[in-house]
């Protein structure tokens, strides 16, 4: 005897307005982004484009800035990344004490987070300038004149800007993984204190096995965000000097807005999905061993 399974409208009634919103929003402009890679737009944007196949890519190929943003792109990962995995687990470690107002810490901690970028960009620029406070303060220590170009030199403009990211990521990830030492249980630390491993020594060997889940979880977080840089590199310096600080999606935002070459932003933008995409499955790659490490 069989039976006839019956299916329900309902969820799909429900989920039918998400998946609207998704199609015209997220699909079908990148499949619009898509075919716009193949094709090559006049000074009016308005008007039909014309096909030109692979010619933007050829262009891409060939082109210099685009190969240094990339590499701007690629530094900002290198740099970035670790320190942002890192850091934030060691001022978490801080503010998990049980000490009488360790909560205002936290907040002063996480405040930078909740501040607009338009604001900690502006206020940076002004910290970074040639009579700016850090210039002063570096003369006032060394009782010589100090006028570090930071913004306006190629080998300082990017790090530069690199520090303003990692100051106003520090407090976001830290509540990550202040969530994640306020799960561990405290009977293992009493343990690690009665085989004499106290001190520093009991996050070594407690703390950083049991939390690396959320380590592994923050470096995938920071490398998306430090990947699609924006805000700081438009408040700041513009791309500036000589396209020393601009990164990949900088250029798509030039290219498309500043240039009025919709193909050619489409084709950068195509590239970096590519990218993007690669290194998703290289970590989904990573990350069973590291799942199954954690489990055992």
């Amino acid at each position: 005897m069989t039976t006839r399974r019956k299916v329900s409208l309902t969820p799909y009634l429900f989920l039918a307005p998400a998946l609207l919103v998704l199609v015209l929003m997220v699909f079908w402009p990148a499949l619009q982004a898509f075919r716009n890679s193949f094709v090559e737009y006049g000074f009016d944007v308005t008007q039909e484009p014309d096909w030109v196949g692979l010619e933007n890519f050829e262009r891409l190929i060939k082109d210099k800035v685009f190969w240094q943003t990339l590499r701007n792109t690629v530094l900002y990962l290198v740099c970035v990344v670790p320190v942002l995995a890192i850091a934030p687990l060691l001022l978490a470690i801080l503010v998990n004490q049980k000490l009488k107002g360790i909560r205002w810490f936290r907040v002063a901690y996480y405040t930078p987070v909740v501040v607009s970028m338009v604001v900690a960009g502006i206020a940076w620029k002004w910290l970074y300038a040639e009579n700016g406070l850090l210039n002063q303060i570096f003369s006032s220590i060394t009782g010589n004149e100090i006028r570090i170009p930071w913004l306006t030199d190629p080998n300082w403009v990017l790090f530069s800007v690199m520090a303003v990211t990692i100051w106003k990521g520090l407090g976001y990830y830290m509540v990550i993984y202040l969530a994640g030492l306020q799960g561990l249980p405290a009977d293992l630390y009493e343990a690690a204190a009665i085989d004499g491993s106290d001190g520093w020594r009991k996050h070594w060997d407690i703390t950083l096995p049991l939390m690396k889940p959320y380590i592994f979880l923050v470096g995938v977080i920071s490398a998306i965000a430090a990947t699609k840089v924006f805000e700081e590199v438009f408040i700041m310096t513009q791309g500036g000097p000589r396209s020393a600080s601009k990164t990949v999606v900088y250029y798509v935002y030039e290219s498309a807005f500043n240039d009025l070459d919709m193909g050619y932003a489409c084709t950068i933008g195509l590239v970096l999905f590519l990218i993007i995409l690669a290194l998703s499955f290289i970590r989904l790659a990573l990350s069973n061993p590291a799942e199954e490490g954690t489990q055992l």
